[in-house]
């Protein structure tokens, strides 16, 4: 039965928004599962950059080394569940196996609270849980949405992703004192509860209001099938998905090269770890506030009117002058700038951007090559350009020689990105002649 007509008032906060009035409860639905499941990953994030530079800024290539093998590890296990299990309840599946793990990381850091290996552990694990469950939550807000609704409505669900990401460090530094690090984990393994709970209601609306494709490879009640791997021969042969895997690269690749430059600046300005994860903590803060702004109010305006495309171009063509400025005076005032523009860009207009890409491939793609996307190829990105980094900085014993690599690929990743807006403009035309 149709609802309600929307009032005026309520007309007005629907375009405000830049959503439509059947779309505000997957809209909720979805600030609610990523205020989640942020909230609980922001609590810890803190405590594992720091667990970083403890083991020695030298020798950070290692930990992300460490972390790419892990992800290899994942993948299987991923793609056989995406196989076997109905992709309405994955989310719940993995997000309760994850909080279980959780679980068992509080029971041992409350065991043994200054275990070494324990922390190199964690740092791992969150690194690559990370990856896969805010990849699976995007892969959920893909499946249940159109490429319109997508555009209309993702960047203002990652708000959710923002808000999270302010309360998660003020809870973290108000709890971890009389809660301690294993009090902190099994308040984010509730908060992944939530997030499952949250992922199952988006399937839910979605069933209730069938998809107009009548060539969905796989209904919600039935498993994907495929092997395990297939999320990777996917992505091989699909010239779009391998156009995403290299402005993923390209991405991790940058982000690879400021993280290694904040250790060495942390350090370098901040000797002490209690002030280090002060300021690790104060710059989350800006950067969340910053993209919940442009999260509500610029993003989905930008993406409807201009396309995806804008989306994946800006954040480039701002990094590229942000490494020439680095390379000529590395200061911390000014890697803070540049560190927070890239940040903000990329919660609140790349991330936002790159799944809306998605929104156009069939479910299996959207959940299997995906996650070998956001998570191997990521992972593998980090530990490439960790090394090459490692490598520059020893052969030109110089900062400025990695900010002038850096350049090179914020230009090359504004080249990827606009090509791949306009492939999926190209594949959403497609797709909407098949249902014409």
């Amino acid at each position: 039965m149709p609802g309600k007509p929307a009032t005026p008032l309520m007309h007005n906060v629907f375009r405000l928004f830049n959503i439509e009035p059947g779309e505000a409860r997957p809209v909720l639905i979805g600030l609610l599962m990523f205020f989640a499941l942020f909230t609980g990953y922001f609590m810890l994030r803190p405590v594992r950059e720091t667990m970083g530079i403890a083991g020695g800024v030298d020798n950070l290539q290692w930990l992300f080394t460490g972390t790419f093998l892990a992800t290899l590890v994942m993948l299987p296990v991923f793609g056989w569940l995406a196989s076997k299990v109905p992709r309405r309840v994955l989310a719940l599946w993995i997000y309760t196996g994850c909080a279980f793990i959780l679980l068992m990381f509080a029971a041992v850091f409350w065991l043994y609270p200054d275990s070494v290996w324990a922390a190199r552990t964690f740092y791992i694990w969150l690194s690559v849980f990370n990856l896969i469950a805010i990849s699976l939550a995007w892969s959920v807000l893909a499946d249940v949405m159109t490429a319109g609704q997508a555009r209309r409505t993702f960047a203002l669900i990652a708000g959710g992703a923002s808000v999270g990401g302010l309360v998660g460090p003020v809870m973290g530094a108000m709890l971890v004192k009389p809660l301690g690090h294993a009090g902190l984990l099994m308040i984010s393994a509730l908060l992944l509860w939530v997030c499952a709970g949250a992922a199952t209601g988006l399937h839910r609306w979605r069933e209730g209001r069938p998809l107009a494709q009548a060539d969905e490879p796989a209904p919600r009640h039935k498993a994907l099938g495929g092997n395990p791997f297939s999320g990777a021969t996917q992505t091989l042969r699909s010239p779009y998905l391998m156009g995403i895997t290299l402005f993923v690269l390209m991405l991790a690749s940058i982000n690879t090269f400021l993280y290694f430059e904040q250790a060495r600046l942390m350090v370098e300005y901040f000797p002490d770890r209690t002030d280090q994860t002060r300021v690790f903590g104060l710059i989350d803060a800006t950067v969340q506030a910053l993209s919940l702004i442009v999260q509500v109010f610029l993003a989905g305006h930008l993406a409807r009117r201009l396309g995806v495309g804008v989306l994946l171009i800006l954040v480039p063509v701002l990094m590229v002058p942000g490494f020439l400025a680095l390379a000529v005076a590395p200061l911390f005032s000014i890697f803070v700038v540049v560190m927070v523009v890239r940040r903000v860009g990329e919660y609140a207009l790349v991330r936002p951007g790159r799944e809306m890409l998605y929104a156009v491939l069939p479910a299996e793609q959207k959940y299997k090559a995906k996650n070998f996307i956001d998570t191997v190829v990521y992972r593998g990105g980090d530990a490439a350009s960790g090394w090459l980094k490692r490598a520059i900085d020893l052969l030109g014993e110089h900062p400025a020689a990695a900010m002038l690599v850096g350049a090179l690929l914020a230009a090359g990743w504004g080249v990827c990105g606009y090509l791949l807006g306009r492939h999926e403009r190209a594949l959403e035309g497609n797709e909407n002649l098949k249902t014409d």
